[in-house]
């Protein structure tokens, strides 16, 4: 009896013991510039990138606000396309690109929500280099 009580308490062991299966822990991956895939697109909300694509390699500023925000004040070089009129006027991005696809794109507006959107809309169009600055007040002063 004695044995038979040893092997239960074993098998219920075995039993238990399977349900709990330690998973693998968490890890989030970070990835680094050639690492984006051309549907990410660029790392979003990323200041120091957006200046450096700005300054160092021609990237096209786009301001997606209202005109009268950009009138109010808009980084300096940045062309205005009110998200209202992204994708109707989708061509102004290609004269501006010259049709280079991999031309850098960087996007704002007031906090980055439609900035966001604009650059799901470049990417839909073929943009690879697209990043999303955030809002006008994101923008490094130096």
């Amino acid at each position: 009896m004695l044995r038979f009580m040893g092997l239960l308490v074993l098998v219920v062991g075995f039993v238990i013991s399977g349900g709990c299966k330690k998973e693998a822990p968490k890890t989030k991956t970070v990835l680094k510039g050639s690492e984006f895939s051309a549907s990410q697109g660029l790392p979003d909300r990323d200041p120091q990138l957006a200046k450096k694509l700005v300054e160092e390699q021609g990237a096209l500023l786009l301001d997606v606000r209202t005109p009268g925000e950009y009138e109010r004040g808009h980084i300096k070089g940045a062309k205005l396309l009110p998200i209202q009129d992204f994708e109707r006027q989708i061509q102004k991005i290609e004269e501006w690109t010259k049709g280079d696809k991999s031309k850098p794109i960087v996007v704002y507006c007031q906090s980055g929500g439609r900035a966001a959107r604009a650059k799901e809309i470049l990417l839909k169009y073929g943009y690879k280099k697209v990043t999303n600055l955030g809002g006008y007040q994101d923008w490094p002063s130096n």
